[in-house]
């Protein structure tokens, strides 16, 4: 099929006949966004014998779903293989009272019965699991996968959805949901990312899967109390709130905006993508080793062992203007060749030392990257970054370290290290994000809810999109990779769904 597009200006008429955008201009579902809950949707919703397309703004697919590293559940075989004791009961409990019950028990009791299930319902499609464990403090129901989100969704759902009849289309995007006068899904106008004309195709139904918003900084400044020239975001670059913006529009009701998956401290280099550093050694070892931190004054405010509970470590780090990790040359070789001083937190490594730590940092220095500062004293580092209280603080914190004992914030012995053996160096840090989880209400059937709670005929929403009925004000690593194995369960859960109203 070809369009006709007409341009019109004061002193000719063109037409230029170009492709059509998809295959069709009627499907059952359109599926908005080709990640993990988007192809997860499009892959079930086609094996129910559905039409469907999935349609990504971007050049490639995944998103940010590349980069999940495990799934939750509870009461998998791989669980209780290792014996893990952890019921249903514990998890909600556990999950209400971290949220302050601003998490829906019902989505998370739908959700634990049917968490087992998809780990083995997306292994029978090819995804293969390497370990089951806990992250920092918290439980084990993180189930990882080999070769991350990335095999998950290109080496398994992806194929399959293809093979099942999907269509996938990229650099398209949805600009706009159609209804009839009952309010009922009936298109999308869709746009060449390429061209930037537009065209309509028909449906019966929509699933948002474009995975939140943490890259509209417009959004993060207006909706949460986060300071957007802190965060960072370490995902695919793609999250600006499309698929809230469509809802919103048609009547969609704002919900549980303002929570991002933060992960603690992050290098902040303005100068570079930010994913560069999210396994560098250098990373590692500023940001999740619970060493010294310090404010913008150069004082210290907190125990950093906060990192054990990475989204705490976050908000812990948003209480301060600017935020810096002060390490010595001792320090730095002990942890190149003696090993961590704990293990990492934010992300699933096996490292026992981190070789390469010096000629990281080396390189930082030598192309003058303007997170690190090097100095033969602490004094003239604290008058390099104008820290007027560096000197005091460590001064305090090195006679803490002797004595062993943390009197003021209380940290453990074993992660007091003191700085004594020049250089001495400082790393400014901002605050890691993933995600943001929220922004639509949803029902029980994922479907899309109004501002009076009734649902949006035809109107779905999963991942990202619809997972503020998981969480409060922080998320929770205590039940790491809740927010991963929801993308996919959801997206699964809101394609059968879609079924049986189309149908």
């Amino acid at each position: 099929m070809k369009a006709v597009i007409i341009y019109l200006d004061s002193r000719s008429i063109t037409r230029r006949i170009l492709p059509m955008l998809t295959q069709k201009k009627i499907y059952d579902l359109v599926v908005v966004g080709a990640g993990a809950s988007g192809f997860t949707a499009a892959y079930q919703a086609a094996k129910n014998g559905l039409s469907v397309v999935v349609l990504e703004k971007g050049r490639h697919t995944g998103g940010s779903g590349n980069w999940v590293e495990g799934i939750f559940a509870i009461n998998s075989n791989m669980q209780q293989a290792k014996n893990v004791q952890l019921t249903k009961e514990d998890v909600l409990n556990e999950e209400l009272e971290y949220s302050h019950y601003e998490a829906d028990t019902n989505s998370w009791n739908q959700y634990i019965d049917r968490s087992a299930e998809m780990i083995d319902w997306l292994g029978d499609l090819g995804v293969k699991y390497v370990d089951v464990r806990g992250l920092g403090s918290g439980n084990v129901t993180w189930h990882l996968m080999q070769g991350n989100g990335n095999q998950a969704i290109h080496q398994a759902l992806e194929p399959k959805a293809l093979e099942a009849g999907a269509e996938i289309v990229t650099s398209v995007s949805v600009q706009a949901l159609k209804q009839d006068s009952d309010g009922k899904i009936t298109g999308v106008v869709i746009q060449s990312e390429t061209d930037h004309h537009q065209e309509e195709i028909a449906t019966a139904a929509v699933i948002l899967a474009t995975g939140g918003y943490l890259n509209n900084s417009e959004l993060i400044d207006n909706d949460t109390n986060y300071n957007v020239n802190q965060l960072i975001p370490v995902n695919s670059g793609k999250n600006t709130g499309d698929g809230l913006q469509l809802a919103w529009e048609v009547g969609a009701q704002k919900y549980r905006m303002g929570m991002a998956m933060l992960f603690g401290g992050y290098i902040k280099d303005p100068t570079k993508p930010a994913y560069l550093y999210r396994t560098s050694d250098m990373n590692g070892a500023v940001t999740q080793q619970s060493l010294l931190w310090v404010n913008e004054k150069g004082k210290r405010f907190v125990n950093e062992e906060v990192v054990d509970n990475f989204s705490h470590a976050g908000n812990a780090l948003f209480t301060q203007n600017k935020i810096y990790s002060i390490l010595d040359q001792g320090t730095i070789n002990h942890l190149m060749n003696s090993g961590l001083y704990k293990e990492m937190g934010t992300y699933y490594t096996e490292q026992k030392t981190l070789e390469g730590l010096q000629s990281e940092i080396d390189d930082a220095l030598k192309q003058n990257l303007p997170f690190i500062y090097k100095a033969s004293s602490i004094k003239d580092l604290a008058q390099q970054i104008s820290l007027p209280e560096l000197e005091t603080t460590v001064l305090r914190y090195n006679k803490l370290c002797r004595s062993g004992q943390d009197t003021d914030y209380h940290k453990q012995a074993k992660f007091l290290v003191s700085l004594e053996h020049g250089p001495f160096y400082a790393f400014e840090l901002g605050i890691g994000a993933f995600c943001t989880m929220g922004g639509l209400k949803i029902d029980l059937d994922n479907r899309v809810l109004d501002k009076s709670g009734a649902d949006i005929k035809g109107l779905y929403a999963a991942g990202n999109d619809a997972a503020g009925i998981l969480v409060g004000d922080t998320y929770g690593p205590n039940m790491p990779g809740t927010e991963g194995g929801y993308a996919f369960y959801s997206g699964r859960h809101a394609a059968n769904a879609a079924t049986d109203y189309i149908k």
